[in-house]
């Protein structure tokens, strides 16, 4: 790409080369340092920024605390100038591509290389947790990786928290992208913690399996209403062939409430491959025998303990053969210290439940949903109001409840929804109803209007004063 006139060929010790892209907070070129040579990414600030103190102020603070991360699955931030006209940001040169435009160029990854890819990103996420930086802007375009297969997270909140405060909302709360940001971030970014990362890792890991966009072709306010109300398919229903497991997975970090998320990125690795980190050199060698020791209840409240593997707990675990699983704690030895098994990632898929997904909103009624009664009513007002709505097709109304002999009406219906008589009880009523009934004077008959081709009355007079006591007025009108 040809540079920008307004940009100057050089910055520092940094020779301007190449644009490589360009954004609403600045453009990114790819330079060279004349002293060692090193290829570096440097990014030139708008100069809507650069006019702004406290938002310059801001990004070089944010600068100084991404710099003490030296991760290798983090982009380093090697330099800084705050100096008019042109701050810039030097950073580490990736050549390769981000996650986000790999999708769109080839699709959805396979399970296995989507999952070791955010495991990179958490082992780096991790880090800048523990150093106290909440990134806020997790997303596929954020992650670039090297063509030998190396993740590397970039943005770590140097801009994109000003960013957001020009260009995502005008209230200058929420900040990040909102297919990808927790539903806490849209009411303020400076209260979100480790916890909004992770639903952004699990959001990105939901676009990597199914090659969608999660709450795609919505507006900020729809995405947040969606986001609450966990609004958005599973991703094993976009993809068939993926495990239950990294579905559970994911579908937990995107869970509504912070508190049900995994409360770390190492959580979140252990969630989606059922084994725990070591910590220490015992730990290896326990696993590798697969043994654990379980004490459940029986119904009478008595301890048991049971020896087994992995899967036998497992399976004893989904066929509810030791009772409710809440109570129920393992150990690696016989001895050893027993934890809840919500504790142990082999387990905790089958103990904590993600929040729940929106029941399916009812479908269109349709023709096949009427009820059989045997003859159907006549349609319009005739009849008699009871082909008023229709019924699931999933089910028929049950028989109607005997009367209520204090009233002599019909009982309220037991399923608490509108209850529809049959015909045949609905003409008994009508019937009994009928014998109670006062009787009606017969309809006076009126006299039919005559035809232009009747022949003239033989008495006017008797015609005129019959036409005033049926219209309350005198016609003068003759035929």
């Amino acid at each position: 790409m040809t540079l920008d006139a307004t940009v100057p060929t050089q910055l520092g010790v940094y020779d301007i080369v190449s644009k490589i892209a360009e954004g609403g907070m600045g453009t990114v070129y790819k330079g060279r340092n004349r002293n060692t040579g090193e290829i570096v990414a440097v990014k030139v600030i708008a100069p809507a920024t650069a006019k702004n103190p406290i938002l310059l102020q801001r990004f070089e603070q944010e600068f100084r605390a991404a710099k003490v991360l030296d991760h290798p699955n983090v982009v380093k931030a090697l330099d800084y100038s705050g100096a008019l006209p042109h701050p810039f940001l030097v950073m580490e040169f990736v050549d390769g591509m981000s996650i986000g435009q790999r999708i769109e160029q080839r699709g959805a990854y396979a399970e296995a290389e989507a999952v070791r890819l955010i495991g990179q990103v958490c082992d780096g996420l991790q880090r800048a947790h523990k150093q106290g930086l909440v990134h806020r802007d997790v997303k596929p375009d954020n992650i670039l990786v090297t063509h030998d297969g190396v993740a590397k997270l970039t943005d770590m909140g140097l801009v994109k928290e000003v960013e957001g405060d020009l260009n995502l909302t005008r209230t200058g709360r929420g900040l990040g992208t909102p297919h990808y940001m927790a539903p806490e971030q849209f009411r303020n970014a400076k209260t979100v913690d480790v916890r909004g990362d992770i639903y952004s890792l699990g959001a990105t890991l939901y676009a990597m399996v199914t090659g969608v966009v999660p709450f795609d072709n919505a507006s900020p306010l729809d995405c947040w209403m969606k986001k609450i109300r966990n609004e958005f398919p599973p991703p094993r229903e976009l993809n068939p062939a993926l495990s239950e497991r990294v579905d559970w997975a994911i579908r937990r970090a995107m869970s509504a409430e912070p508190g049900q998320r995994p409360a770390s990125c190492r959580e979140f690795i252990e969630d989606l491959t059922g084994q725990a980190k070591s910590a220490g050199p015992a730990a290896p060698a326990a696993a590798a025998a697969d043994v654990w020791y379980l004490v459940y209840r029986d119904e009478n409240n008595q301890p048991h303990t049971v020896k087994g593997s992995t899967d036998g707990i497992r399976k004893a675990l989904r066929d509810r053969l030791l009772g409710d699983p809440a109570g129920i704690v393992v150990s690696r030895t016989k001895h050893g210290s027993f934890v809840p098994l919500h504790s142990t990632p082999e387990f905790r898929d089958l103990v904590v439940t993600p929040s729940p997904m929106p029941l399916p909103s009812a479908r269109a009624p349709g023709p096949d949903d009427a009820p059989d009664y045997g003859a159907a009513p006549a349609a319009g007002p005739s009849a008699s109001g009871l082909n008023r709505g229709r019924q699931p097709a999933s089910g028929r109304y049950a028989p109607p409840p005997p009367p209520n002999p204090a009233s002599g009406r019909y009982a309220p219906p037991r399923s608490g929804r509108p209850h529809r008589q049959p015909p045949e009880a609905a003409r008994t009523r009508f019937r009994a109803a009928a014998h109670t009934r006062p009787p009606q004077p017969a309809p006076t008959a009126r006299r039919p209007s005559p035809s232009p081709h009747q022949p003239r009355p033989a008495n006017p007079a008797a015609d005129v004063k019959t036409v005033r006591r049926s219209t309350g007025r005198r016609c003068c009108s003759s035929w």
